[in-house]
């Protein structure tokens, strides 16, 4: 059960798998000062986790909305789902790209790209 659980982890080894499950298992009962949570968890590591990468996600999309809505107004519903949809990465490239665009049609354009 233990091992299948680690595989579908994917991690690279035993030892990495363990020191996240410890400090995900602190995490959850206490709560740190931001310092003190950067001392358990390793930068690389929290950069990998999917909760991490969520996050991230979530925050540059809230950021690349605003600036659609700022610069085209209330632009189409799907529109706004496939701007959702995209990684973290697509939407830092979709926010350098929006400075170049003029019109809806330039984000349309930029997205059948993707």
């Amino acid at each position: 059960m233990v091992l299948k659980w680690i595989v579908e982890a994917r991690y690279k080894n035993i030892v990495d798998f363990i020191y996240i499950a410890v400090c995900i298992e602190v995490l959850t009962v206490l709560r740190f000062a931001k310092d003190l949570v950067w001392q358990f968890l390793r930068e690389d590591i929290m950069k990998e986790s999917v909760i991490y990468q969520d996050i991230v996600q979530k925050e540059a999309f809230k950021l690349i909305s605003r600036q659609l809505k700022r610069r085209f107004g209330d632009i189409d519903g799907s529109l706004v789902e496939q701007v959702r949809n995209l990684y973290a990465e697509q939407l830092e490239n979709l926010g350098e790209a929006l400075l170049d665009f003029s019109e809806v049609a330039d984000l349309i354009a930029w997205l059948e790209q993707q």
